[in-house]
């Protein structure tokens, strides 16, 4: 990863607003970035038109970036068609906003995805069995879900969108007592069935709990994982310095700060999530702007980093979740042997790779086969 030049100078005589933006709009296109957009941006071009993707990684890590530049990436590459068709959206993006009362929305959820779309005449939709336009008064707060996602359908149907993201989608999971996380999915997958829509789902490790709930959602779904930098690995770590000193290179103060030289620190608090770190640098940009500063130095690191405790509970919840996205390395020798390819006893020894020894079928009392010696010994 190249460090670009840095910020135009002519932004140090702009007021401190202006400066904060600027730093708040940059984002570095590192290496776990790049790979995970093109993983993301195969996965919704090659797949079938109604498939799932599921994108998770660790709280912090830069999912919201991901989808924003999936998305700016996708309008580009359709630009010349939608100035020929004009009723077309490259993209719908939402987030799925967590419940107040411990039950996810739908209705609410489908309102803000018409919102998105700018759909018109949206308290004036008419009703999905009878055609009938309600007026303006009763259609809105009284609507009923079904009415919603019927609109929400049929708006699909006429923009066409090459897919439809939503962001903290591990807010689907909370449901109202007795009602099963599969029913939760099966809305998502069944509007993407209706639509032909490809449906991405970003989220926390927590949406890992959506994996593999039966049969056909394995089947139509595909994975991204889009994980942290490791400081246990050299080329990891070195990556991790390299985003420090492009981050230092795009702060719009006099004097660049030494971020390379606190990287231990500024890891050890961000625990390798790019995310985490951005939010962090950008405190502590705000506060050396504010006073009027000309270089962020370790103490307004330490003013604004995480607390021990916090960054502790992440790296919980973060191993605990690399844990669960990782495939165990006798996961296929299991599958293997459920298939008929490989013997029980072949992957209990862990000897997976010699054919498989013939099990012996003679009944108890039966003889081996053998010569037996005649005639008398002299």
């Amino acid at each position: 990863m190249t460090v670009t030049a840095g910020f135009p100078r002519e932004l140090l005589t702009r007021p401190s607003a202006e400066r904060l933006a600027y730093f708040r709009a940059y984002t570095v296109a590192h290496p776990l970035l790049a790979e995970a957009k093109e993983k993301l941006m195969a996965a919704i071009s090659e797949s079938e038109p109604n498939s799932l993707v599921f994108v998770f990684g660790p709280t912090g890590v830069g999912k919201t970036t991901l989808r924003l530049k999936a998305e700016q990436v996708i309008s580009n590459e359709l630009r010349s068609g939608l100035e020929q068709d004009r009723g077309r959206i490259p993209v719908v993006g939402v987030e799925a906003i967590a419940p107040e009362s411990g039950r996810f929305c739908w209705s609410d959820h489908f309102r803000r995805l018409l919102v998105t779309m700018n759909e018109p005449l949206l308290d004036c939709k008419r009703d999905a069995e009878t055609l009938y336009v309600r007026p303006t008064s009763t259609f809105g707060a009284k609507s009923t879900t079904a009415e919603y996602r019927h609109a929400v359908e049929q708006a699909l149907r006429f923009r066409r969108p090459a897919a439809v993201m939503i962001d903290e989608a591990q807010h689907l999971s909370k449901m109202a007592s007795g009602r099963r996380l599969l029913d939760q999915l099966d809305v998502v997958k069944s509007i993407a069935n209706q639509t032909r829509i490809v449906h991405v789902l970003f989220g926390t490790y927590d949406l890992l709990s959506f994996r593999n709930l039966n049969g056909q959602l394995s089947r139509r779904s595909l994975d991204v994982h889009f994980p942290r930098y490791r400081a246990e690995s050299a080329s990891e770590r070195q990556v991790f310095v390299n985003v420090l000193g492009s981050f230092a290179n795009h702060m719009p103060l006099p004097e660049q700060p030494d971020l390379a030289g606190e990287w231990e620190f500024l890891y050890e608090r961000s625990i390798g999530c790019v995310g985490i770190l951005k939010e962090w640098l950008t405190r502590a940009l705000h506060s050396v702007l504010r006073r009027g500063g000309n270089m962020i130095v370790r103490k307004d690191l330490e003013a604004h980093a995480l607390s021990v405790m916090q960054c502790e509970k992440i790296l919980s919840e973060t191993a605990e979740g690399e844990s669960r996205a990782a495939e165990p390395a006798e996961a296929r020798s299991a599958l293997q042997v459920r298939l008929g390819l490989r013997t029980g006893a072949a992957h209990r020894t862990g000897d997976v790779n010699k054919p498989a020894i013939p099990r012996n079928t003679r009944r108890p009392g039966m003889r081996r086969p053998q010569r037996d010696r005649i005639g008398v010994a002299v």
